[in-house]
């Protein structure tokens, strides 16, 4: 018997016999039965997201104005605070486009697997194969990443903490490990066994995440002292990167607004658990991006005007400049910790829901044997139904990966810048092939959250973006760098990229058949 008739019948019977109509059962819509089937996929998760509770995932996930005031270093440093300012416009008008196209593509086809389930449909049938499985390495790639970033901000975070609470003490590198590693397991715990709870949880965090920002800009705005408007929106500058022009060190400095932008294909990842996902996905995604946008430009102007001395802040012992904003805003050692484990407990909580969505990321590629022990890595809990291994995993990569800052903070940098350019490449993989399929007048699925005419040319400029994107995340912070302050993401890219190749040529090539093999037209 072939795969496809062996899939065919494991999709017979009770895995996909759901109601008819539009009404739900257990989370199933007909809608969720039909893209299923299309998709060649069995159910295996419960859907108990909703609309709201997918929006509070995807805007938590994102988690854009407690992402940029934690990771703004870059950005003060190359451009300073007008690079910073208009880096992030530009960049949310690029991120804009991707957006749209990545939502269209989450209706024609709601799926877990997301961006290499998407290539693996609508890219040339001769590339089909290998172009889904880079991009599943790559995703895989990016959001393991992205979980050892969470990670490491919360850690680096509570010995900011420490510092502003005892001055005399001095950070290591092994103590930041050890609080990386505590972090993993901690969220990882969570996500197994909260997992039940997981979407009343996400509409917590996105209230907290709502309503904690008015207090921490309420603060800054009434007592830290203020910037004029022209240093903000006019004055560029280079502080000690060394770059020949100030456009030049913009262009590098953008990788900060660039970073904060990125994660709305988070809520494609659990698609799989959302109920009607072909339009509640796409509509997710959407409102997610969209709320956050006045959310992040609010925190940005104000942290900018009240950020006092740039060069003051970029050296602050705690190591966060937004930490020393705090204490220079309120002069109170109570005051500055206060406000810090509000941003603290709302970026565990971002961890919390980029943990669960990069789980579901390499739990779906696992199932379509895209990984070495996928079967281990594609195994659903049977009483949990979660992929519980797969939450181990992702946690122990984290563990795995923290140990590295032991040795050299520098390499364990370089493996979180990771994050930014491996999901450009899949944008652009992805976007790139369903902009080839229109280019060529060959049909699309349905979508029920469309684009229209429009498809095209949003397609082709978020292509552009996302080449942009990917090719200035490799930049060093600095005009002639050091062993310090290179930027090594780009040989770990390529090491990683050598060894998906190793692992396709002699071991995937003959078991990877990419999702559309299973995929009734």
């Amino acid at each position: 018997m072939s795969p496809k008739a062996d899939e065919n019948k494991e999709l017979s019977g009770s895995d996909i016999d759901l109601p008819t109509t539009t009404s739900t059962t257990h989370g199933y819509t007909e809608n969720d039965r039909r893209d299923m089937h299309r998709m060649g996929k069995k159910q295996e998760l419960m859907r108990n997201f909703r609309l709201i509770s997918t929006i509070g995932f995807t805007t938590c996930v994102m988690g854009t104005w407690e992402i940029l005031l934690t990771a703004n270093t870059q950005g003060l440093i190359a451009g300073g605070m007008a690079g910073l300012f208009w880096s992030l416009c530009w960049c949310y008008v690029g991120q804009t486009l991707i957006v749209l196209s990545l939502a269209e593509m989450a209706s024609m086809a709601p799926t877990a697997g997301g961006q290499y389930h998407w290539v693996s449909e609508f890219a040339p049938r001769k590339y089909q194969k290998w172009m889904s499985y880079t991009s599943g390495w790559l995703a895989t790639l990016s959001w393991q990443s992205i979980i050892a970033v969470d990670c490491y901000i919360v850690g680096g975070i509570i010995q900011g903490l420490i510092v502003v609470a005892n001055p005399n003490y001095v950070p290591e590198r092994w103590q930041a490990t050890l609080l990386i590693i505590a972090s993993a397991i901690g969220i990882g715990l969570f996500n197994i066994y909260g997992a039940k709870h997981l979407p009343l949880a996400e509409g917590i965090f996105a209230t907290f995440h709502v309503f904690a920002f008015f207090p921490v800009i309420a603060v800054l705005w009434a007592m830290a002292p203020k910037q004029s408007a022209r240093a903000v929106f006019v004055e560029f500058t280079d502080n000690g990167a060394g770059w020949p022009t100030t456009t030049w060190a913009v262009l590098v400095g953008q990788v900060s607004a660039m970073f904060t932008v990125i994660g709305s294909d988070s809520v494609a990842h659990i698609s799989e658990e959302i109920e009607d996902a072909g339009v509640i996905v796409p509509r997710g995604m959407m409102w997610a991006f969209l709320l956050n946008i006045p959310l992040t430009f609010g925190l940005l102007l104000t942290y900018l005007f009240c950020i006092g001395d740039v060069t003051e802040a970029l050296s602050s012992t705690t190591g966060y400049p937004f930490i020393y904003v705090f204490s220079n805003a309120t002069q109170s050692r109570g005051g500055t910790i206060a406000l810090v484990v509000i941003i603290l407990l709302l970026l565990i909580m971002i961890t919390i829901s980029s943990l669960a969505s990069s789980s579901r990321q390499i739990w779906a590629f696992s199932r379509d044997r895209g990984l070495p022990f996928s079967s281990w890595l594609s195994h659903v809990h049977p009483s949990l139904q979660i992929p519980a291994n797969s939450i181990m995993f992702t946690c122990l990569y984290t563990i795995l990966l923290s140990l590295i800052n032991i040795g050299s903070s520098v390499a364990f940098n370089a493996v979180l810048s990771l994050s930014s350019s491996a999901l450009m490449g899949t944008y652009l993989i992805s976007i790139g092939s369903v902009t080839y399929k229109r280019l060529t007048n060959q049909p699309l699925p349905n979508a029920r959250w469309s684009l229209g005419r429009y498809g095209l040319f949003v397609n082709c400029a978020a292509c552009f973006y996302a080449v942009w994107a990917f090719f200035w995340s490799f930049w060093p912070n600095s005009y002639q760098p050091t062993v310090q302050t290179f930027n090594w993401s780009s040989v770990l890219f390529s090491g990683v990229m050598i060894i998906a190749a190793l692992v396709y040529a002699f071991w995937a090539r003959k078991v990877y058949e990419g999702p559309v093999a299973k995929v009734r037209w």
